[in-house]
């Protein structure tokens, strides 16, 4: 959805210089070993491994020269408790599947981050007692899959939770002390003032606990936003508010700030288009901001129709593009040349037969793992619902399973 730029910008090149390049290795399954910066860490884009039709993360890494991807993400079980899982439904403790996609890419040289909490479902902060445990529910994680970055992403309805925040900031807090050299972001709302109230009490939370990230984030988008000058402006007042809050000068604000933005169509109806990202990234360059993200690479496709009908979808991004365009602001980032072109694939047909499932009703109550279907589409729920309509938002209670 962005226009490409064949090589990097001065401004980009000094970024790169100045950026944080602690190397950190990937290793494969196999031993091999190939060293990242934390400046790859910090253009990682967001994949859901599990769902949202997840793209073949190898074939984004050979159409565009990304090596790191934000795998999305952790929660605490469904039914309760502090351990943690995928998703809400898939143990860490005996997963094989992200393993395997961790492995495909470590591989091929890359590695990931994977990013905790995110919009809807039960967070760890809010069903483990106190930091400490949060902070061993996540050690797991980490232990697992031998990460080298994390990101916790506080927005509703934990962050309106002030206890669950003391949980993940602290937990956050103990994970950098006791894994050296691990990069952590924090990701949180995005208001036209920098962020909102929640947002600026979990500032205030991190400062009382004197906790640094690598930097917080923020994603401006559903809240009214109209594309990138809206975006660079409510970046440029969160950086007022870092500063404010620990006393930062700009420098060193820019330098603990991140962008994580929305490709396409979001979950308003703002849209997003590849001269918006490129503005941004301009903006985040110029700065020496730390970060530059956003959400997803399940969404970095084409629709068909290229409208999605009016949709906002969790496996297109419904403006116009190629397969990948947004992935290669990422690239950008963090220092690399991208290809120039990508061509755009052949949309793959639904499979004749598909039947539908029972309709949905919205007097149903529905619990995680029903199928539905609703506008000639099959939904399965990921968690209790009723009442909510499915496709009416991707943060949603419905996973889109395609055409019926």
């Amino acid at each position: 959805m962005r226009r490409l730029h064949a090589c990097l910008g001065a401004a980009a090149a000094v970024a790169l210089a100045t950026a944080g390049s602690t190397a950190l290795v990937a290793g494969d399954a196999a031993g091999a070993t190939a060293a990242l910066s934390d400046r790859w860490y910090a253009a990682a884009p967001y994949l859901m491994p599990l769902d949202n039709d997840p793209p073949d993360a190898t074939a984004i890494m050979d159409a565009t020269g990304l090596k790191t991807f934000q795998l999305a993400f952790v929660l605490a079980p469904n039914g309760g408790g502090c351990s943690p899982t995928w998703g809400g439904t898939a143990p860490v403790s005996s997963d094989t599947a992200v393993q395997s996609v961790i492995d495909r890419i470590r591989a091929k040289g890359g590695d990931v981050s994977v990013s905790i909490g995110g919009y809807g479902g039960t967070k760890l902060g809010q069903t483990c007692s106190d930091p400490a445990s949060t902070a061993a529910a996540y050690q797991q994680v980490i232990t697992k899959y031998g990460l080298r970055a994390v990101d916790f992403d506080l927005e509703e309805p934990e962050y309106e939770n002030t206890a669950a925040i003391k949980n993940e900031i602290g937990a956050a807090k103990i994970l950098q002390q006791n894994n050296p050299g691990l990069y952590v972001s924090v990701t949180t709302a995005g208001t036209a003032d920098g962020t909102g109230w929640f947002g600026k009490q979990m500032l205030l939370e991190a400062k009382s606990q004197g906790f640094t990230p690598n930097n917080f984030s923020i994603m401006p988008f559903d809240g009214g936003f109209n594309g990138a000058a809206s975006q660079t402006g409510a970046l440029t007042n969160f950086n007022t508010i870092l500063q404010s809050t620990f006393g930062w000068d700009q420098a060193t604000a820019y330098a603990h700030e991140g962008f994580s933005g929305m490709n396409g169509r979001s979950d308003t109806g703002e849209y997003f288009a590849q001269s918006d990202f490129q503005t941004v990234l301009d903006y985040a360059t110029s700065h020496h901001m730390d970060r530059f993200t956003f959400w997803s690479l399940n969404r970095d496709r084409p629709c068909t129709p290229v409208d999605n009908g009016g949709r906002t979808s969790g496996t297109c991004s419904s403006v116009a593009q190629n397969a990948w365009d947004f992935a290669k602001y990422s690239v950008q980032f963090a220092g690399v040349t991208p290809p120039s072109t990508t061509p755009t694939p052949t949309p793959t047909p639904t499979p004749p037969g598909t039947s539908c499932k029972p309709a949905w009703n919205s007097a149903t109550a529905y619990v995680g793992g029903d199928e539905v279907s609703y506008d000639k589409h099959n939904w399965k729920a990921k968690w209790w619902t009723q009442n909510e309509v499915p496709g009416a938002s991707e943060w949603g209670p419905w996973q889109d399973e395609g055409a019926c």
